[in-house]
């Protein structure tokens, strides 16, 4: 990341956040200056430009929804563009400035509004821009970045001192390790579900995670299980859960975090506001920080008026001008490029060795993101599942490469540890199934879905039956699979106990394909299925088809009414793995 101040001299590059976007954005930007250049040299030679003229009440207004944290340096531009006459087309230059949350915005752009009450729109990052063009919404043009604030964990004194500030550095997944195995650090972070520095932070989390293994994916979900419980709005509100002053009592107050998750700026912020508490110091990731980058977007520049085009042009250019970039590092923010001067680090509360010397990272994709709000989501959301597990001879099969291990052993084992990854306030049921196994039925309910925490008579917990039950699971001997039966029964009580507020899911684990003649028949249980699927209460079916001999093809037409999945798990010991991303992306599709 850049670490030298604007030269007040210069405007900042225009930049996109990433390439096919990057060429476009350039283009973009690149028309709109040379048409700010020629439109000025015009207004000049026919004396339409006085600048620093006073203003006769003739003037072109230009609405302008900005990210809250952004909002006042913008609205102290607009302000100076009034008071010194700057004009656009021979009338004044009127910018009316409105803070909106992000994430609210882009909710309302998603679903295109046919006359947008802003003709710009500058949230915190690229990221809602590109979520609303994956939704197909209002037609939104980037045009460049005007600022840019690197994401950072920043730390109390006394807790920054315990992690080793200023002289230690850490990577993103030693940071977040770091942070949460504490128990008095108490790190708490905005939101990811309305907050683009939660959302990215969460991304890096995850990206780091998966260079250490292939249990990345369940270290971050008990990373964002631990940071859900101390989760704020957004940056301004993340930073009032911090300790108000440096006494005993504050800093011991469960109530109170001492470290955050946030942007440079919002630590800039704190640092700089009178009565705020204790400042904070920061700590940079040294592989690479992920930034709010603050676009410059036109909303539905196709139906703007001409004056509307040249007004926010001309306002872009004054962002980009020495004066206006002086403006926004006042308020604590970097230039497009990740520039900054000392003066701003180190109000932000940055030391040498911080912030390293890293490029910035690389954003995540749309698809990245959902997979990551779908895990957020079932995180910390609580969830229901329903786990049914083949019991027929065949699971009883040694797996290659195992050490004798069968493939029931393996497959028992991973549920365990996705057992292990549940809360106290999550349910959880355990079904097993083989040909004839109960009389005349195929299938029978070892332990039925219920909260993991309630304890039974004896005082022992849901989770203790359930870890009971899934030890005692083991092939039927010459059994079959009963496999259309099951799923309509166990998918029946599903729906039946649906729990509101909770993921809700089926889980089906099997070997094998249908082995009961007299059974219901793959036509007849998807016509079943789609009847009883409701996209108000979803129930997604996940199917783990384990081996060669699973029926891939009929699993997949079972599981498509219930908006689920099926996958094919050669090793049985990464189904946990496997179940894990089908949830996350199965969360991903859920109403928000």
């Amino acid at each position: 990341m850049g670490r030298h101040s604007l030269p007040d001299g210069s405007a900042p590059a225009i930049t996109g956040s990433r390439t096919p976007a990057r060429r476009r954005t350039l283009v973009l930007a690149t028309g709109l200056a040379l048409a700010v250049v020629a439109g000025s040299v015009v207004a000049l030679r026919s004396g339409l430009l006085p600048f620093g003229g006073p203003c006769d009440g003739n003037s072109t207004r230009l609405d302008v929804a900005a990210a809250p944290d952004i909002a006042p340096a913008l609205e102290a531009v607009a302000r100076t563009a009034r008071d010194g006459a700057i004009r656009t087309d021979g009338k004044c230059l009127d910018v009316q400035i409105t803070a909106r949350a992000a994430h609210d915005l882009a909710d309302a752009f998603g679903q295109r509004p046919a006359d947008p009450e802003f003709q710009v729109w500058i949230p915190d990052s690229s990221l809602w821009a590109e979520r609303v063009g994956a939704e197909r919404g209002t037609p939104l043009t980037t045009a460049g970045t005007i600022a840019s604030s690197p994401i950072v964990l920043g730390a109390v004194p006394t807790a920054a001192t315990s992690l080793g500030w200023p002289a230690r550095t850490y990577r993103w997944a030693e940071l977040t390790r770091a942070a949460t195995s504490s128990g008095t650090l108490r790190m708490g972070m905005a939101d990811p579900a309305r907050s683009a520095t939660g959302l990215l932070a969460l991304a890096r989390t995850s990206a780091a995670g998966g260079k250490e293994g292939d249990d990345a994916d369940t270290r971050t979900a008990a990373a964002a299980k631990l940071l859900h419980q101390r989760v704020a709005d957004g940056d301004r509100g993340v930073t009032a859960t911090l300790p108000k002053d440096d006494s005993g009592a504050a800093r011991d107050n469960p109530s109170r975090n001492r470290a955050l998750l946030l942007s440079e700026q919002a630590a800039y912020a704190h640092n700089t506001e009178s009565g705020s508490g204790p400042s904070l110091d920061l700590f940079y990731p040294r592989d690479g920080a992920a930034r709010l980058d603050y676009p410059y977007v036109l909303v539905d520049d196709e139906e703007m008026r001409p004056e509307q085009t040249r007004a926010a042009n001309r306002f872009m250019t004054l962002l980009g001008e020495a004066a206006g970039q002086r403006i926004l590092r006042a308020h604590g923010f970097r230039d497009g490029n990740g520039g900054a001067d000392a003066r701003v680090i180190r109000t932000a509360g940055g030391r040498a060795p911080q912030p390293s010397a890293a490029g910035p990272a690389d954003p995540p994709t749309v698809r990245e993101l959902q997979a990551l709000m779908g895990m957020w989501t079932i995180t910390v959301q609580s969830t229901r599942l329903t786990t049914v597990v083949d019991a027929s001879a065949s699971m009883g099969a040694p797996v290659p490469g195992q050490g004798g291990r069968t493939r029931m052993q393996l497959a028992r084992n991973s549920l365990l540890q996705t057992l292990a990854t549940c809360t106290t306030d999550d349910d959880f049921g355990l079904w097993k199934f083989a040909t004839f196994l109960d009389g005349p039925r195929d299938y029978a309910e070892v332990a039925p879905t219920g909260r993991l925490g309630d304890r039974d008579t004896s005082g022992a917990t849901h989770r203790d039956a359930l870890t009971a039950a899934l030890d005692s699971l083991t092939p039927e001997a010459r059994s079959g699979a009963g496999l259309y039966d099951t799923t309509l029964a166990a998918y029946e009580k599903a729906r039946t106990t649906y729990a509101s507020g909770k993921f809700n899911a089926l889980v089906l684990v099997t070997d094998s394909a249908n082995e009961d003649a007299g059974s219901i028949g793959l036509d007849g249980l998807v016509a079943r299925l789609t009847e009883l699927a409701d996209p108000k209460r979803p129930v997604p079916l996940i199917a783990l088809a384990l081996g060669p001999d699973a029926d891939t093809s009929a699993l997949q037409r079972i599981v498509a009414p219930t908006g689920g999945s099926a996958h094919r798990v050669d090793d049985p010991s990464q189904l946990h793995r496997v179940l894990l991303k089908a949830i996350i992306t199965a969360g991903a599709k859920g109403p928000r």
